[in-house]
């Protein structure tokens, strides 16, 4: 069964609310099982034109797991906070079946 990855572009517009998105959204990252491939700033955008300001890549179990985390009411409650924190682009990819 292949993993699932949730890749997600962050550009911070408002510090104060970021800061109350964060705990929101690890705990619910918790419940699911999920870890951080990848969390930061700073990208070096080797080919394109890319704005983005903080990359995440979330790794989970399944596809279908990574789904139930982000329509999760967990997770939609910190989205809510995060709606006025910041614009994000976020994916939902499916690894290599292993």
């Amino acid at each position: 069964m292949p993993k699932g990855y949730i890749y997600a572009e962050f550009e911070v517009t408002d510090p104060g609310d970021w800061e109350k998105y964060v705990p929101l959204a690890q705990a619910s990252l918790a419940e699911f099982g999920a870890r951080y491939v990848v969390r930061g700033g700073d990208p070096e955008v080797l080919e394109g034109d890319s704005g983005s300001r903080r990359i995440s890549i979330l790794e989970f179990e399944s596809p279908e797991k990574a789904r139930r985390w982000y329509h999760s009411p967990q997770y939609q409650a910190a989205k809510a906070t995060r709606i006025t924190a910041a614009n994000v682009n976020v994916l939902l990819l499916s690894g290599p079946e292993t």
